[in-house]
């Protein structure tokens, strides 16, 4: 009776092996780890050694790092991670989402996790889109992404982030400079990932008052391609032709969510982003996240995204971090 094989031999391009493989094999050590198997690259694809389910799994994650080089996208060792975690998911919870990749200056976005496929997709086919989970998950910076892609190719013609700034009472004028310069403290999470995504310069390009004719009076008035401002700037103006994306949305309340959400104009879509147990007000219970979800799901035109600690795409620390408050929640609860 003939043993069972222990090998196999997995055929990919050249960059999908080096993405594999990873720098100094580090890519490849994680995947050994995970699932107790020997992993080579001879070239011309990858071997794989090891029982039966290992191997299987192992199968799993490499076919996944492999379609993401596919699509142009970077591997790195989060990719790595995530891969991991895809291939151990049973496979009730279905295929991962065939996403179209975000086509940016500095390469492209794509999905690391089936939570921020199905992420990419609301967003894509919704005209509000919540995204809540812990932090690390990606929410506000996919969301970031699918905006500057909407501006990319002319489907809005402005990015607005807003979000409450807590830790100042909403009361700026304290601070030195123009609007921008005096939120930009609390909108450093945002540029970051505008930089990260367009490179300083369009960037700077992009925050540069751009002067319009309009207003009362035909006075010109400034419009930058780009804006930030807290949430107590967002009352009474109708937003047209924009995307918006509303962070740390879980500091809002009540009534402030129902003001920005109805900010909506001609054109216009929006992404909420937040962490519930998060919360920096002095009364939690004011919270107009959760309150603004458990409203408006199943509402036509609304798509509420939930993303888990396992969805953590930052050091594998966070995962384990979130994790364990979240145990500590439920104990005390």
């Amino acid at each position: 009776m003939s043993r069972p094989p222990t090998e196999e031999f997995v055929p990919l391009s050249d960059d999908a092996v080096r993405a594999v493989a990873g720098p100094h094999g580090r890519h490849a050590a994680l995947i050994e780890s995970a699932f107790d198997v020997q992993v080579e690259t001879p070239g011309g694809g990858v071997r794989l050694r090891g029982d039966t389910r290992g191997r299987g799994l192992a199968h799993r994650a490499v076919d996944i790092l492999a379609s993401r080089i596919e699509l142009g996208a970077a591997v790195d060792e989060s990719d790595t991670r995530a891969a991991i975690a895809a291939a151990r998911a049973p496979a009730s919870s279905g295929p991962e989402p065939a996403i179209p990749p975000i086509s940016m200056r500095r390469g492209v976005v794509a999905a690391k996790t089936r939570a921020q496929g199905a992420y990419l997709e609301a967003l894509r086919t919704h005209p509000l889109v919540f995204g809540v989970g812990p932090a690390g998950t990606g929410k506000t910076f996919l969301a970031v992404a699918y905006g500057a892609s909407l501006m990319k190719s002319g489907e809005v013609s402005r990015l607005i982030v807003t979000r409450p700034a807590v830790e100042a009472g909403e009361r700026l004028g304290f601070l030195p400079g123009d609007l921008t310069e005096k939120v930009d403290p609390y909108m450093a999470p945002i540029w970051d990932a505008l930089r990260d995504l367009m490179g300083e310069a369009e960037v700077e390009r992009m925050r540069e008052p751009n002067p319009r004719e309009g207003g009362q009076g035909g006075v010109r008035r400034d419009r930058r391609a780009v804006e930030v401002a807290p949430i107590a700037f967002m009352r009474g103006r109708t937003l047209n032709n924009a995307f918006v994306i509303v962070d740390e949305a879980q500091n809002c309340t009540r009534a402030q969510m129902k003001m920005v959400l109805t900010r909506l104009g001609e054109g216009a879509r929006m992404a909420v982003t937040g962490d519930p147990s998060q919360v920096d007000l002095p009364n939690r219970a004011d919270s107009g996240l959760a309150h603004a979800v458990g409203l408006l799901e199943g509402v036509e035109g609304v798509a509420v995204s939930r993303f888990v600690a396992s969805d953590v795409v930052r050091h594998p620390l966070v995962e384990r971090i979130v994790k364990a408050y979240d145990a500590d929640a439920a104990g005390l609860a």
